[in-house]
Order: structure tokens, then C-alpha cells, then sequence
């Protein structure tokens, strides 16, 4: 691989310019900006690349682009996303969330992380592996989606409608890095998750809030509602919330057995004096990656500016997002929730379903998670951390579990510091090219597997 690291050495400036060129555009799905026009510029690096390409519509939502190149016994599907997320609020960015940066051996932008940056950092090591090595020894597809950072809503019906695409002999995932510790990192699956806008309405318009002695405030309703969700202690009190819950198995608990504790530096990181409960080591990482949640994301109404102002709102919102361990449904939770409310006095709070995603699992064994851990070692020079699944979310379920295809996550930028979905999102130059020979490397260890 020695010629392969050259290549890259040798083409660094060119590649930056094409990351910075992707960066530049403002694809944010929440708020529907730049999504064409991202989606063309993918289309167009995957055919300089020299794949055979397709921008493939789905039915109203964002297109997905489709790519393919190399021949050989076995298929890698690779899975990223476009899409980023709203960069607000942009007072808290130290440069320009839509103008790369570099900084101290970082480079700051939204999706830098999440996820353009390792988008393109595999396009290119495609391109190094073809102009150093030859053809490639297998054949890699590519699937980029518009949506991911609104739960994907497209790409149930994209995968059903294109199933025959997608039967591949693994999945190499969106996500990928290094952990606290600097160790790098596979996942074998992901959460599901169940996102929700609550809704409590009062007077036609805001009041003057003397008024509050007889006009009901929807702030107080919403209040009291949101308190019935969940106990001090942390449980959910939604009826049958854990009734589907599936607990991790042996070869689970012993994959997080085998992991190195950095509960104090976590917690140094953070800036906290402990986990909630006391929580350490394995029984923090059950409780992480096994169990389920209920967050609230935002929490608006009335008057937030600066100094006072004395009104009565007539309008109060929560964004609310249930994470889901495996073998939990979305649209059962969403069920439940609706039926919870009602049953406590608050069937007047609308529930705005803003999207799901089922929870998915992959075989820690596979030979995707093998080759993904080998070549890891090779490139980093120290074994891998092995999770057995995510703590966050994505269209993992639709993509591969549904079809029985093995994932993995790798051969990635990411470190603890990246920020992502935060302001100065960032990833450091040096993780950039290392992922770039991770993923060359899997190319090779996946193709000989």
C-alpha cells in the first residue's frame, strides 16, 4: 500500500479543495436549502471517479445518488448522506459554518463530520486505490442519501423499490473515527429512534401576562404534560414503553466487557462529576447502547430576547426525541405516546410526527466487521474498539437488516472533539488522510476475507 499513501500524500491540496467545494453548500434538509445542487455535485465526483451513476428520485423527497465501479466476487455498499444539519445558532460559530476553515490542524464546518467529510475521504481513496493499484478487487456501490438528518423518511420506499441494488455482501456505514482515547472504532448497529414536536395552544395571540389570572398559559400546560413522561429517576412512564425491549445477549455483553474504561476522562471532557446514577465502566455502556429515551431536544414559548418583557404566550412548543433499543417500533411509541397524553388530561397537545427509524443489529462476526478491525490495526498500528452497536440513529434497518446485509461502521474522520450537530463542527486534518488509508486498506482485507 506503500505506492497507495503516496498518491495520497501527493494529491492532499486537490483533495481539500473538493471537501471545501462540497462544504461550500448549505444542504440542510430540515430547512430544504441546497439539496439539488449537492446532490449534482456528488453525481459529478462519482463520475470524474470513473462510476457509472444515477440520480435516482424518490417520489418528492431528496434524490439519491447511486454509483458504481470496480468488479470482483463481493459488492461493499457504502452508505453516506449530503444532507447536514442547520447550522444555527451561527453567534456561536468562531468562522463561518458554510466556509471551511482551518485551524490549529482542524478544519471547521457543518457536516465536515457528519457526514461530507467522510463522503468524500472514500471517493478519493477510491480514486488513490485505481491509480496506484489498478482495478479494484471487488466491486463498491455507493448509495448517498438527502435525508438523513430528518430520519431518512425516503428511503424505506427506495430501498423496497430498489432492492435489487442493494443485495451486496456488506455495508460499510456513514459513521467512523476514533474515540476519546484516540483508539479507532467499528459499530455493528444503531438505535432507532421516534421524533416528535409537542404542541400546547391557548389564547388566539400573546396576552398581557396580568391576563394569567384567568386565561390558561399553554407554557404551564405543556409543562405539566412533559413531567408526566418521565420520573426523576429517569424511567419513562409511557405505559408498555419497555414491554419490547430487547436485553443484549452474551456475545454482546462480552463485546462491552472487552472495552477500555474512559469513564473519567468522559467525564473530564464533559465537564460533570459523575454519569447519571453513578453510573461506570459496563453498566454505563448497557444503559448507553441497550437501552431506550426520551430527550427533550428544544423547549420554546413566549419571550426569550433579552431583558423583559411581561406576556402571556399563546403558543408553547417541545421537540422530543425517544431513542429505541432493538426490536422497538416507531409508529408503537408514537402509539403510545398519543395514548399516554390523552390518558393524564392532555388530548388537547398535538403530537407532530416529524419521522422514525427502526433500531438495527448486525452479526459482530461478520467478515465486513473482520476485515473493518484488521484493517484498522494496520493503519493505526493498535487494535480496534469493537462496539456492538451505536448509541445514536440512522436508516440502518431499511438499508441492510431488512435485506440480511452485515454492517459495520469505519474508515472514518471523526474524533471525540468533532462537535457534531454543534457549532465549530471540526475534524482534524491528520484523522482525514489516516481514515482515507483505513478505507484503502479495507478495500483490500474485504476483497481477501
Amino acid at each position: 500500500m506503500e505506492q497507495f499513501d503516496t498518491y495520497i500524500d501527493a494529491h492532499q491540496e486537490r483533495f481539500l479543495d473538493e471537501l471545501f467545494t462540497l462544504l461550500r453548500v448549505p444542504s440542510v434538509a430540515a430547512q430544504k436549502r441546497g439539496i439539488a445542487e449537492t446532490a449534482t455535485l456528488v453525481q459529478q465526483r462519482f463520475e470524474r471517479l470513473g462510476a457509472s451513476t444515477r440520480l435516482i428520485d424518490t417520489k418528492g423527497g431528496s434524490p439519491v445518488v447511486y454509483a458504481t465501479i470496480g468488479n470482483g466476487p463481493r459488492t461493499l455498499l457504502i452508505y453516506d448522506h449530503y444532507d447536514v444539519q442547520p447550522a444555527e445558532p451561527l453567534e456561536l460559530w468562531d468562522s463561518s459554518a458554510f466556509e471551511p476553515a482551518i485551524r490549529d490542524g482542524k478544519i471547521y464546518a457543518r457536516g465536515v463530520a457528519d457526514n461530507k467529510g467522510n463522503l468524500m475521504l472514500r471517493i478519493q481513496a477510491v480514486e488513490a486505490w485505481l491509480a496506484t493499484l489498478g482495478g479494484l478487487p471487488l466491486r463498491v456501490a455507493f448509495v448517498v442519501e438527502g435525508e438523513e438528518e430528518i430520519s431518512s423518511p425516503s428511503l424505506p420506499a427506495f430501498c423496497r423499490d430498489n432492492a435489487e441494488l442493494l443485495r451486496v455482501d456488506g455495508c460499510l456505514w456513514e459513521t467512523g473515527g476514533r474515540n476519546i482515547d484516540d483508539r479507532p472504532v467499528v459499530s455493528c448497529g444503531a438505535k432507532g429512534i421516534q421524533y416528535v414536536e409537542l404542541v400546547a395552544r391557548g389564547a388566539a395571540y400573546d396576552l398581557h401576562s396580568s391576563n394569567a389570572t384567568i386565561v390558561p398559559n399553554p407554557a404551564w400546560r405543556l409543562t405539566w404534560a412533559l413531567a408526566t413522561l418521565k420520573a426523576p429517576d429517569g424511567r419513562v412512564l409511557i405505559p408498555g414503553f419497555y414491554d419490547h425491549v430487547r436485553p443484549p445477549s452474551a456475545a454482546d455483553m462480552q463485546a462491552l466487557e472487552s472495552i477500555p474504561d474512559n469513564d473519567d476522562e468522559l467525564l473530564a471532557n464533559y465537564g460533570i462529576p459523575q454519569f447519571l446514577d453513578g453510573l461506570r465502566g459496563v453498566e454505563r455502556l448497557r444503559r448507553h447502547l441497550f437501552t431506550p429515551t426520551c430527550t427533550i431536544c428544544g423547549l420554546v414559548s413566549g419571550y426569550t430576547g433579552e431583558g423583559s418583557k411581561t406576556v402571556l404566550p399563546s403558543e408553547a412548543r417541545a421537540k422530543i426525541d425517544f431513542r429505541l433499543a432493538p426490536d422497538m417500533e416507531p409508529a408503537t411509541v408514537l402509539r403510545q405516546l398519543r395514548d399516554h397524553l390523552d390518558a393524564q388530561g392532555y388530548a388537547d397537545i398535538a403530537i407532530i410526527d416529524l419521522g422514525g427509524e427502526h433500531p438495527a443489529r448486525s452479526d459482530l462476526n461478520s467478515a465486513l466487521v473482520r476485515a473493518t478491525v484488521t484493517s484498522a490495526e494496520a493503519t493505526y498500528g493498535m487494535p480496534a474498539i469493537l462496539y456492538p452497536t451505536m448509541a445514536g440513529t440512522g436508516p440502518m434497518y431499511p438499508l441492510c437488516q431488512a435485506l440480511g446485509t452485515p454492517v459495520t461502521s469505519g474508515a472514518g474522520c471523526g474524533y471525540h472533539g468533532t462537535q457534531v450537530h454543534a457549532p465549530n463542527e471540526n475534524v482534524r486534518l491528520a484523522d482525514y488522510w489516516l481514515a482515507m488509508r483505513w478505507m484503502g486498506r479495507l478495500i483490500q482485507e474485504f476483497a481477501r476475507a
